[in-house]
């Protein structure tokens, strides 16, 4: 038999336990994305003086990175409830009802 201090120390502790998991994971996640996102700044400069080179100006391979990066823009912000928003609802909500 509990008392009503011991349920809100369970409750306190699996707030904590949960909200605890969720943050490292997120934050693992973060860091992972930033390593990407540098590799992806980099690969593009590349691509994009490449490009330039290619066609004879420096800027229209940047110009072309740029409209590239604004059609895939336009396609995530199209999915962007199916690719990001309900994984994200749904990565929160199976990490607070886990046991």
């Amino acid at each position: 038999h509990f008392d009503v201090n011991s349920n809100y120390f369970i409750c306190k502790y699996n707030t904590v336990y949960k909200s605890a998991d969720i943050i490292s994971s997120i934050a693992v996640k973060v860091v992972i994305l930033l390593i990407l996102v540098l590799f992806s700044l980099l690969l593009n400069i590349g691509f994009s003086l490449w490009i330039g080179e290619w066609l004879g100006k420096t800027y229209f391979g940047f110009f072309i990175s740029a409209g590239l990066y604004l059609l895939i823009a336009f396609i995530v912000y199209l999915f962007r409830y199916r690719w990001i928003k309900n994984p994200i609802s749904n990565f929160i909500i199976n990490r607070m009802v886990k046991k």
